[in-house]
Formats: structure tokens, sequence, C-alpha cells
């Protein structure tokens, strides 16, 4: 239905929902007509899916946090060289669960201030941002049971508590006004299909304004 290739990101505390909502939005615009690529991070591609084992299991300190942004930035290149960045040129929709903006997180505010150098590398080794953020917001207690209540192997983040999903939270709320331009705030606190229908409907204004 669309020949121009669009670049859309989910955000989110551990346990927001945000992807049971990307997985719901693909399935909905395939059902419109959409050409439609579901993926995430760290993730998406053969060598960033190796990556993604190391950074999210084993004893949550196994890694630095500089070593942790390089792995991230080494899987991103990856995923962007061999799936996203071809995706969107051949004019398919590329909905990814997490991008930069949770490296920006994870590891430029939550175990150091090496905001810059994740910005840095960014610009250097990815070079491009989504065209929209949709950001999951939730209450951390909330977020965080729900996570824990997955017992999956995957809790490299979840381990670290609380503490980290508050400040992860207060960390996507100033990243949504940083980059006003692209985030939509969607309370992720309701039922699940009301929380899909105004994503829907984001998403919707925002490939009717840009094609």
């Amino acid at each position: 239905m669309t020949s121009k290739g669009h670049f859309i990101t989910f955000e989110g505390i551990d346990g927001s929902g945000k992807s049971t909502q990307a997985r719901m939005l693909a399935d909905h615009m395939r059902d419109q007509g959409y050409d439609v690529i579901l993926t995430r991070e760290p993730g998406g591609s053969a060598g960033a899916e190796e990556i993604r084992a190391l950074v999210l299991q084993g004893d949550p300190d196994r890694w630095s946090a500089e070593t942790e942004l390089l792995l991230f930035t080494a899987a991103r290149r990856d995923h962007m060289e061999r799936l996203i960045q071809p995706a969107i040129d051949s004019g398919q929709i590329v909905i990814c669960d997490r991008f930069a903006d949770s490296t920006r997180m994870y590891q430029g505010l939550s175990r150091g201030d090496l905001r810059s150098k994740v910005d840095t590398l960014h610009d250097l080794m990815i070079g491009r941002e989504p065209d929209l953020t949709i950001l999951i917001d939730m209450d951390p207690g909330q977020g965080l049971a729900r996570a824990k209540g997955r017992q999956g192997t995957e809790e490299r983040f979840e381990d670290f508590g609380t503490d980290l999903q508050e400040k992860m939270r207060a960390g996507f709320l100033a990243l949504a006004t940083e980059f006003a331009n692209r985030f939509r705030i969607i309370d992720g606190g309701r039922a699940i299909n009301d929380v899909a229908a105004e994503v829907q409907a984001v998403v919707t204004a925002h490939l009717s304004s840009s094609d």
C-alpha cells in the first residue's frame, strides 16, 4: 500500500508490553495490506542474535557498561546492514522492538554517564534514527512484576531491580521530550486491546502525514 519505506520502533521499560504491541501492530498492518517486517534488538540478524545471547544471559555484572555499548553497537550495525536498511530501501515497513534509544538508556544512563559515547558511536556506525518511536509507558513496579513473571533466561537487566526500572522510565520520558518530533507516548497500563487501538491510530496518522 506504500512505496515508501518506514522505520517504526517500540521502546519502554521491561515488562511494559511493547513486544506484544509491536507484534499486534505488525499483524494489523499486514491485514491492511502493508508489507511489514517485524524484528527486534539486540538481534534481528544472525550475527546480532549471537551477540544477544552474550549480553542478555548470565551474571548481570558479566560485562562492563563500555563493553556492552560496543557489543550492542556491533549488533545494531549488522542488523542495519543485513535487514533494516535493505527493507526500508525496498519500500517495506520495519517495526523494531527496541533500537538505539534503549542503548541510550541502558548503557548510556543506567550504568554510568556514557550518553555522549553512545551518541558518538551511533552517529559514526549507525547514522539513522527511526521515523516514528512509540514509547509504551508503564509503572516501574508493574513492569518489573510482568518481566520477572516471564521466567525466561534473558533477565540480564531485570535482575538490576526496581531502582533501574524507575530510572529507565524517567530516562525514556526525557528522551521523548528530547526527540519530540518522532516520539509518541502511550499509556501501557490499560487493557492490551485499548493500547493496541491507540498504537494503530498513531501509526495511521504518521503514515498519512509522511506519504
